[in-house]
């Protein structure tokens, strides 16, 4: 099943982009609307030219695209809090996070498919926030843990959202092709994220910029990147259950994690990762319990 092999593939290109894109807000941009700005730019481009070598299909109806251009509009709701979050948290914390949204998908099938939830259901419901909460959980060099970052509800509500979203896009990929969804998300990511950020003070931003060829360029490539992770991973959605290839996306925090101690270890100055060995143990349990988590809840359906 190459679909299994394309959502691994996914979630590491997108652990990396998760990577750079930390990089870039909390290092290089002067704020989140001068990142969101140029990526709103890049991504309203590529929708428009995807959708022009590849137009929706004349049947569609006005209900369905409705309901992709839904899905389009809560995924770019959800990136946004989980970018907004990457200004002032760690990535290796964000990410796994963000990446319990599985279990959303699976608590939304109830009520809206029609579907139950047994004993193993649940329990992996409550290993995977488990972790979720002990990842977000911020402890000091005296080994004494503090409460819950603020962002937490946050990250919560991106993971909420994209699980969402990926519900509706599994309903629309029956109707549409991988590119005319991969085009339908990526006009509203460029919408959502210009209506956000253009203004004469973002642009004053970019333009009074330190290395800014070097900063945009480096942006540009990453989205490009991150342009090839989207495609695939809409791709894998529909060729697979959506409920098994958003477990597998779930795999994403433990390429953030190996990429992040990586570079801790060579290039500290990249990200603002606080890796000691204690949090190292506390991120792999974490990282474990919600990978543990999604895949339990896949075995048990």
């Amino acid at each position: 099943m190459i679909w299994i092999t394309a959502a691994i593939v996914t979630a590491a290109i997108m652990g990396l982009v998760a990577i750079i894109d930390s990089h870039l807000i909390s290092k290089r941009m002067p704020s989140l609307w001068s990142f969101l700005l140029p990526v709103g730019i890049l991504h309203f481009g590529f929708g428009l030219i995807i959708l022009c070598l590849n137009p929706l299909p004349e049947e569609v109806s006005t209900s369905l695209l409705l309901i992709a251009f839904g899905s389009g509009l809560i995924r770019s709701i959800g990136a946004f809090l989980m970018l907004r979050a990457m200004r002032f948290e760690e990535v290796s914390r964000i990410v796994p996070v963000v990446h319990t949204f599985p279990i959303f998908v699976a608590i939304l099938a109830v009520p809206f498919l029609g579907e139950s939830l047994g004993y193993i259901q649940w329990l992996s419901i409550l290993m995977t926030v488990g972790g979720a909460v002990l990842i977000s959980v911020q402890y000091g060099t005296g080994g004494q843990g503090a409460p819950l970052r603020k962002s937490f509800t946050m990250l919560i509500g991106s993971s909420l959202l994209i699980g969402i979203a990926n519900t509706a896009s599994k309903y629309a990929l029956d109707y549409i092709s991988f590119w005319n969804m991969y085009s339908v998300n990526a006009i509203c990511f460029g919408v959502m994220f210009l209506l956000l950020s253009a203004r004469p003070r973002t642009l004053k931003e970019i333009r009074d910029m330190k290395k800014r060829s070097q900063t945009l360029g480096l942006l540009t490539i990453n989205e490009c990147v991150a342009v090839v992770g989207i495609i695939l991973a809409f791709w894998a959605v529909a060729q697979g259950p959506v409920s098994l290839v958003s477990t597998i996306f779930s795999i994403r925090p433990f390429f953030v994690f190996i990429f992040a101690l990586t570079l801790s270890r060579f290039f500290p100055a990249v990200l603002e990762e606080h890796l000691s060995r204690g949090t190292v143990i506390i991120k792999s349990v974490s990282i474990g319990l919600i990978i543990g988590g999604v895949t339990l809840l896949t075995l048990g359906s």
